[in-house]
């Protein structure tokens, strides 16, 4: 069967330059976006049950743009002034810039990851003094508070956020060759979603191996893993999926 309709469970690309586009255009292919997941923010209400006092701490552990947001949001919800000597400790430099939506930079002291958890954590340590907030949603990577246990870092995990399955009922009986997912929350929204999903001869690519661990706990057949050796990115295993099964 070759592929003409690609669905990807994430938004639409805002800009046109993006590889979901060129991979469509090289390959005839009609490739939909849909996230299968979205974000909400816990209330003041909610987050006051976690006891939780941020301006007890020092500093703040920022993962994603989500974070930051969400952050700041719940800073206002409980009418709280941020003091200007609170460091920022970001996951990479895109992370970082993204901070000046709230604050001015200039006058804060924010530290800067190469976008990997680990290096973050290289430079968690040398600030070993700090006392750490983070900010995240109910499901995230185990690694992360791992990883601050075994730095023997002072921190503390704010959950500021949720993980949703979307409502995907206009998708109806989702009638596309191949299904592309990037995280467990996005499979479990699919089979809450859709309860009598067979896979059959539709097929599933999955970014990541905690994505490719859920796509089989789930039961389903994983046909497209990325990333691997002979492709870094989900847009080159796609590719190369394609034009394998394109030419039979």
């Amino acid at each position: 069967m070759k592929i003409k309709k690609i669905l990807v469970s994430q938004p639409k690309p805002a800009t046109e330059k993006s590889p979901y586009f060129d991979l469509a255009k090289k390959n005839n292919l009609q490739i939909d976006f849909r996230p299968f997941i979205h974000v909400e923010g816990i209330p003041a209400r909610e987050f006051r049950n976690q006891k939780i006092n941020i301006l007890e701490h020092t500093a703040i552990i920022l993962t994603s743009r989500t974070a930051i947001d969400h952050f700041f949001r719940i800073s206002k919800e409980l009418r709280l002034t941020v003091p200007d000597t609170m460091k920022y400790y970001c996951i990479s430099e895109a992370t970082a810039f993204y901070i000046q939506k709230y604050i001015v930079y200039r006058k804060r002291k924010i530290f800067t990851a190469n976008g990997k958890f680990d290096n973050l954590v290289d430079i968690l340590k040398k600030h070993s003094n700090e006392k750490f907030l983070i900010p995240l949603s109910d499901i995230h990577k185990q690694e992360i508070p791992e990883k601050l246990n075994a730095a023997k870092l002072t921190y503390t995990k704010a959950i500021l956020y949720k993980t949703i399955s979307s409502d995907l009922s206009d998708l109806k009986d989702i009638d596309y060759d191949v299904l592309v997912f990037f995280s467990p929350s996005g499979i479990a929204s699919l089979k809450q979603n859709f309860p009598d999903f067979k896979q059959e001869n539709k097929y599933i690519g999955a970014f990541g191996t905690t994505t490719a661990k859920a796509v089989k706990d789930a039961g389903l057949r994983l046909d497209i893993p990325a990333p691997n050796s002979k492709a870094p990115s989900m847009t080159m295993a796609l590719e190369q999926f394609i034009k394998d099964k394109n030419k039979k």
